[in-house]
């Protein structure tokens, strides 16, 4: 009889049973971490909407709380909530000038394609960053120098996308700034006094 239940155990007197029995443990436990996580992704995503949401956005420096629906990006939060309206709204058109150009945590973005929610936490800058007072950005200056504006739509996000570009690329070359201004465009045709103002400025930051 022992020797059958040796046969049987193994040689480290490891039976099926046992198996089972560890199996059904590893299968329990596995249950039950997956039900824990499926439940708390069920929670977070139940926290936002339908209805609205509170958010808090750090624009231009401040802590703004804003009570908006899941869905509103950026660009409306901005216009609508705060009445930042130098950020242009064109995204409902077939194509986007950038006019909308914002600048997050030192890049510049669409304010469009981004969900207010989806920025919290985040340094947003707008164009009204770009004056205090009296004292305006070398950006703007050099917009008002080199006549880049034409009939001003577009000219907000060009001046925060020149910002942001120029931020990164201190020194840059005419090249380097025609394609890093290329997700702009201005449809009044003013490229050649955008590019002469950014290379003006990026003159000076290599002397």
């Amino acid at each position: 009889m022992r020797e059958h239940e040796q046969q049987r155990n193994g040689p480290g007197g490891f039976n099926r049973r046992d198996f089972l029995k560890g199996s059904g443990a590893v299968v329990a436990a596995t249950a039950i971490a997956t039900a824990e996580q499926e439940a708390q992704a069920q929670k977070a995503a139940a926290v936002q909407g339908p209805g609205k949401v509170d958010v808090t956005l750090t624009v231009n420096g401040k802590q703004h709380k804003l009570s908006i629906e899941p869905r509103t990006t950026l660009l409306d939060a901005l216009r609508d909530q705060l009445n930042l309206t130098g950020c242009k709204d064109d995204y409902d058109t077939t194509s986007c000038s950038g006019s909308d150009t914002v600048i997050i945590d030192g890049k510049a973005v669409y304010a469009s394609t981004r969900l207010a929610i989806e920025v919290q936490g985040q340094k947003i800058q707008t164009v009204e960053s770009l004056r205090d007072g009296d004292k305006i950005d070398e950006v703007i200056a050099g917009f008002v120098k080199h006549d880049a504006m034409q009939c001003g739509f577009c000219t907000p996000g060009f001046v925060m996308a020149t910002r942001a570009f120029l931020n990164q690329k201190p020194k840059a070359t005419l090249e380097e700034i025609q394609s890093g201004l290329g997700g702009n465009i201005c449809r009044c045709g003013t490229y050649k006094g955008i590019t002469a103002c950014a290379l003006e400025i990026a003159k000076k930051g290599g002397a």
